[in-house]
């Protein structure tokens, strides 16, 4: 039996453009969105933008970006994932998933073996749901200064079957996105 009192959900699109127009539409006019000012880094733009709209109004969002790292000492890629943001009076309705979902089946087809993000620690019983694992060991990043420690949980999880993360310390070898 169809539920038809249930609306379709919205559909995930790929946008065309992710600027901080599009930001401020979901995020509002804060000083700091995501809550992480206070660890002072500079962040990549991301490259690819996948995002969900309410009518004309753009509602949620999640970039990627191809990234060069090292790990244990021998050079690979992951794709980042970023910019993860739902509007505040739409959350608790699955939009954020919706969007990671459709940024990894992206990220899929970009080559690299496993997808990596920095958060906030209150986020990342919501990430571990998603199948995001926390590493358990620092990661270094690279700033206008020089390379620091990221002061966020690095999360990992596998875009392709039998996509094992390697062992070895691990460094991003350009800003974080």
């Amino acid at each position: 039996m169809t539920d038809h009192l249930r609306p379709t959900p919205p559909a995930v699109v790929r946008l065309t453009r992710y600027s901080q127009a599009e930001q401020k539409e979901i995020l509002g006019e804060g000083a700091d969105p995501f809550g992480v000012a206070y660890a002072g880094l500079t962040w990549l733009p991301k490259e690819h933008h996948f995002g969900v709209r309410l009518g004309d109004r753009l509602v949620a969002h999640a970039g990627l970006l191809r990234l060069p790292l090292s790990i244990g000492g021998d050079s690979t890629e992951a794709v980042g994932v970023g910019g993860v943001a739902v509007a505040p009076d739409v959350r608790g309705h699955g939009l954020a998933r919706r969007v990671i979902a459709a940024a990894l089946d992206h990220a899929r087809t970009l080559g690299p073996r496993h997808g990596l993000l920095f958060c906030r620690q209150p986020l990342v019983p919501f990430y571990e749901r998603l199948g995001w694992r926390a590493l358990d060991q620092d990661v270094h990043v690279e700033q206008p200064g020089g390379t620091v420690l990221m002061p966020l949980r690095t999360m990992v999880t596998p875009l392709h079957d039998g996509a094992a993360w390697p062992t070895g310390p691990v460094r991003l070898l350009s800003f974080p996105m």
